[in-house]
């Protein structure tokens, strides 16, 4: 382990978050607005980023700091039936796409989490939202890839390590959980 080059990747992937504030600052307002008409938040990603997902949807739904009421939210890697019925019956590429179309509403907010920016599943899934008029939020490291310019919002963490974008992206949602937090009662 080489502490001194991840704590210089920890060091720029934060530099890449300050540097996203006005955005991550308009973020929240717009989810804050959703959630305050009825719009929940569907959360997707791979491995440790289907973690993530479920992670903050659980910080959303229960509590982040403080006791308030529940925020709608869900993470689309959580059910297992659905995730090998479909994957067994279509394929892996439309399984959040296919959750979206069921479960998401215009207005609705759709996270997908992608230390790549690349996963086909992920890019499928936020055309789908897209379609339905969802507000749609990418992360990804530095890459550039279709899905930061389909999203209506990106964070691009200015890491290729896989470990340090994860990192970064908790750091991301957890701004985003105390920003709703601060929001609601």
């Amino acid at each position: 382990m080489n502490l001194e080059r991840a704590m210089q990747a920890h060091y720029q992937a934060i530099e890449s978050v300050t540097e996203s504030s006005q955005l991550l600052t308009e973020l929240v307002a717009k989810m804050t607005d959703g959630l305050k008409q009825g719009h929940k938040v569907l959360w997707m990603g791979n491995g440790g980023s289907a973690a993530d997902a479920q992670h903050m949807a659980a910080e959303l739904m229960v509590r982040y700091v403080k006791n308030r009421a529940p925020l709608a939210s869900i993470a689309l890697t959580t059910d297992t039936s659905i995730l090998t019925a479909h994957t067994n019956d279509f394929e892996f590429e439309t399984v959040f796409s296919r959750q979206i179309e069921g479960l998401a509403k215009p207005g609705d907010i759709v996270i997908g989490l992608t230390t790549s920016g690349q996963s086909v599943n992920v890019v499928k899934g936020m055309e789908a939202a897209q379609r339905l008029g969802c507000l749609t939020v990418a992360m990804t490291g530095k890459q550039p890839t279709v899905l930061a310019e389909l999203a209506d919002f990106c964070f691009q963490v200015n890491s290729n390590e896989t470990a340090r974008i994860q990192e970064a992206h908790s750091f991301i949602s957890h701004l985003l959980c105390e920003g709703l937090d601060a929001a609601f009662d």
